[in-house]
């Protein structure tokens, strides 16, 4: 790839939220893990523009909700893996911390119910306000 097909890729790089998470979950520190750690359900909201994407997901499919963790520190590189100080300092790509330089969350989820343009999913630990920036099907 020549320098400036590379340098437009970048110019392209660019994220467009999809929707919002609406969760009970208010704050980073109520938030579970993992969904599968007692997460609750969540409203999935598309924005208008978006919504006739959904066309096609149906009650009980499976789903990765791709999220932007808006509250995550961009600076971090190293952690200690689940915030334990007795695990070593790790690198982030080889942990699931929120804090990273490109904060983007995966969520496995379950679409639970659907109205117009909202998804009932869960469970997923994203935070209320959370931005989604995609939604695609696990493929079986």
């Amino acid at each position: 790839m020549s320098t400036m097909a590379f340098e437009a890729a970048l110019d392209d790089a660019q994220l467009r939220p999809v929707g919002v998470i609406r969760s009970l979950l208010k704050e980073r520190s109520e938030a579970p893990r993992q969904g599968s750690e007692g997460a609750p359900d969540a409203w999935l909201e598309v924005y208008p523009w978006a919504a006739e994407a959904l066309h096609g997901l149906a009650v009980g499919d499976e789903i990765i909700v791709i999220t932007w963790f808006h509250q995550a520190r961009r600076d971090v590189l190293r952690v200690h893996p689940r915030s334990d100080a007795r695990n070593p300092l790790t690198g982030v790509f080889a942990t699931r911390s929120p804090d990273r330089p490109n904060p983007l969350g995966l969520h496995p989820a379950f679409v639970r119910a659907i109205d117009g343009d909202r998804l009932r999913i869960g469970p997923i630990e994203a935070i209320d306000g959370t931005p989604v920036v995609d939604i695609k099907p696990v493929l079986t």
